[in-house]
């Protein structure tokens, strides 16, 4: 594979390093793990540690110069933040809720940001071995084992006969994101919504399984890099509600703005921006 990844020298091993992450993982996985709260009350496991130091040891041997900001760490002061140019940001295990639940629908996420910007991202997942990667400008790939990679790219519109699809969270909704919804089921008919847990949602988008995904709810930087990398790799775009795009600045705090992503050239991009401001 290493013809596809000339784009970045490190992609290659961050893909190899985020299955590594899942193979940590995958022993406390429907082993009745325990779990605990954090500050925030967001569950933690020992899936997520373990996964957490595995991937920070491995990113520091890969360029100490380069920081790591992980959901597992991210107790890192926004002066010193501030004065990042380049850092990695991580999520050792997207999807605790469901990793706890028994669901297979969680992810390993790995995203390397310049000047706020991501470069490119890494979605792992342990279950299956099914990996997404790809950067704006580094096109977008899914990996599954045995398989050579194959190259994904967003879905401008649904094909002839098939729904305009919106990607929804499980466990989260807003009355803003309904609201959103029934406006878009106006000018373009009965939606379909597909329901998957984690990064995953960004991921249809960008191989062309789902149309838009907007999210009206709490998220975090760790949450929606990796997967953003992915889908702008892909042809896609993610928007803050203004229409600027999103991006990851050293904020006091890591809790993301809402958002929007959709395919770049999508007819209705106007329609979605004017739906989400109202």
């Amino acid at each position: 594979m290493s013809e596809l990844f000339l784009g970045h020298p490190f992609i290659a091993p961050v893909i190899e390093l985020a299955r590594q992450a899942g193979e940590v993982i995958l022993p406390f996985w429907r082993a009745d793990v325990a779990v605990t709260s954090k500050a925030d009350d967001s569950p933690v496991t020992a899936a997520d540690l373990a996964a957490h130091h595995l991937i920070l040891a491995g990113l520091t041997a890969l360029d100490p110069s380069i920081p790591v900001l992980s959901e597992e760490d991210a107790d890192i002061d926004q002066n010193v933040r501030a004065g990042w140019q380049r850092w990695w940001l991580v999520d050792p295990l997207d999807g605790t809720k469901e990793f706890i639940s028994g669901s297979e629908e969680f992810t390993v996420n790995i995203a390397l940001i310049e000047q706020g910007r991501v470069v490119f991202g890494v979605v792992s997942m342990p279950t299956n071995g099914r990996c997404y990667f790809g950067g704006a400008g580094l096109g977008a790939w899914r990996s599954d084992v045995n398989e050579a990679p194959k190259q994904i790219q967003v879905r401008e519109a649904p094909a002839a006969g098939e729904s305009f699809t919106v990607v929804a969270s499980r466990r989260h909704t807003s009355p803003e994101q309904e609201r959103l919804l029934d406006g878009l089921s106006e000018g373009l008919g009965a939606l379909k919504l597909a329901n998957i847990g984690s990064s995953l949602k960004f991921c249809l988008l960008a191989e062309g399984s789902a149309d838009c995904y907007p999210r009206l709810a709490p998220t975090s930087q760790w949450d929606t890099a990796a997967a953003q990398g992915v889908l702008e790799g892909a042809g896609g775009e993610v928007l803050e509600l203004s229409g600027e795009p999103f991006s990851y600045p050293a904020r006091a705090s890591l809790l993301n703005p809402f958002f929007l992503a959709l395919p770049a050239k999508a007819a209705w991009r106007e329609r979605l921006l004017t739906l989400a401001r109202s």
